[in-house]
């Protein structure tokens, strides 16, 4: 942590930047860290930069400093990965990377080997932000940026009701509450409030979905067309992998989606034992063991039937496991 500090202490041009597709931790994440550099360390230069930040994160003050002009060629003397679990991940914010100064990456993704020059990966937190949250001095910490450290947080623990929430979760929430913030009005606006359109789009993925595995298994892929049909862009999915897993019997959902360059993303959740981490990983990606995801130029549904059977593998292991049998 004190190197994170030091880093900081030693350099005057900063850039902050996070994975491609944000969340709202990612977007969490590198407001608030903005917002304690400019609040904490005068006469530091920070640009913080994001592809694109979905309309359901802008509910906080913060966003407002997020660039997504990546058109400017400059050398930074300090990047800061934040959430970003391998370096490819940071998309068109990579050039930056590559001609920084020094690096650091801040990150709580189990499947983070450490890609910067100086790393803060603890997977055992609930998110990036409350990785960052570890990292700030809370009493420096504004209400500006707990707003923003708070909505990552509920983002990536579900309103703390995924495992990965833990006391210290409760705890660190707590202290960013008694900073004033309208934790229930972020609580509503940012994670329960879906437009029209992000509805209907849940309603056709639960209509349309595949069950497998004795019911332990949902899945849908959505495909460019029906997404243009529909008016929808790839940020209108959020959340809807995870209203999949709630369906009564499934352990593991899948989501699928193609993105305009023809790549296809797949999104996984498990509800309680089988590790998506690992599955994803088979296909270059990763995340957590709940939560993880991948993408691939290749046809979805070969991909789907991939990662059924590595699913199905994990799903007998657990049955085995637990009546004794090889």
């Amino acid at each position: 942590m004190n190197n994170i500090l030091d880093e900081l202490n030693n350099a005057s041009d900063i850039m902050i930047a996070g994975h491609v597709r944000p969340d709202g931790d990612c977007v969490g994440s590198c407001s608030a860290l903005y917002c304690y550099i400019r609040d904490n360390y005068p006469g530091k230069h920070v640009d913080v930069r994001l592809e694109h930040v979905p309309d359901s994160y802008r509910f906080i003050s913060a966003s407002s400093y997020i660039s997504t002009d990546y058109t400017e060629e400059k050398e930074y003397d300090l990047f800061i990965s934040v959430d970003v679990s391998n370096k490819e991940r940071l998309g068109k914010a990579l050039k930056y990377f590559g001609s920084a100064g020094k690096t650091v990456c801040i990150d709580h993704h189990i499947s983070n080997e450490g890609f910067a020059d100086v790393n803060l990966v603890v997977p055992e937190a609930s998110s990036a932000c409350e990785v960052l949250a570890g990292v700030m001095d809370m009493d420096k910490i504004s209400r500006e940026a707990a707003e923003a450290l708070y909505m990552g947080i509920i983002c990536d623990t579900g309103v703390f009701s995924y495992s990965c929430t833990s006391r210290q979760t409760m705890e660190i929430a707590g202290k960013l509450m008694e900073k004033g913030i309208p934790y229930t009005d972020i609580i509503e606006n940012v994670f329960y409030e879906k437009t029209l359109l992000q509805q209907r789009l849940l309603g056709k993925c639960l209509l349309s979905a595949k069950m497998s595995l004795g019911g332990q298994m949902i899945a849908y892929y959505i495909t460019r067309e029906e997404m243009d049909s529909w008016g929808a862009r790839n940020e209108d999915l959020e959340g809807i992998v995870s209203q999949m897993r709630q369906t009564r019997g499934v352990e593991v959902s899948v989501l699928a989606s193609e993105d305009p360059e023809g790549s296809i993303k797949f999104s996984l959740r498990s509800k309680s034992y089988v590790n998506v981490n690992l599955i994803a990983g088979c296909f270059g990606g990763g995340g957590h063991e709940r939560a993880a995801g991948f993408t691939v130029f290749e046809d979805p549904y070969k991909v789907f039937s991939e990662v059924e059977k590595l699913t199905a593998e994990q799903i007998l292991r657990r049955v085995q496991e637990r009546t004794g049998n090889d």
